[in-house]
């Protein structure tokens, strides 16, 4: 059974300022970036996630899945998030509790 991943997205920049300052040119060169990902991820995405808003510096979050860390690092290496200046990915594995 594959292994699930939370995937957060780091930036030095909020995703809402991002949002807000990006012209529609920009806007949509970065949703054709992650779409292109999408599509080579495939079923490897669990739950593409969304944009999140707070103090910290986490801006997103997306949840795969894969048979190893390795997998999901290869399926990351040339995630459009590592264009960003500032930006950097964190993996954390889910861990299945016991008896459940």
């Amino acid at each position: 059974m594959p292994t699930k991943f939370l995937v957060l997205y780091r930036s030095s920049v909020g995703a809402r300022e991002q949002m807000e300052e990006a012209s529609p040119e920009q806007a949509a060169a970065g949703m054709a970036a992650w779409q292109a990902w999408m599509e080579t991820a495939g079923p490897a995405i669990v739950d593409f996630g969304a944009p999140v808003a707070g103090d910290g510096d986490v801006s997103g979050f997306s949840i795969l899945q894969g048979d190893s860390r390795q997998e999901i690092d290869g399926l990351l290496a040339e995630h459009p998030h590592r264009h960003a200046p500032g930006a950097s990915i964190d993996v954390l594995e889910f861990l299945t509790l016991p008896g459940m």
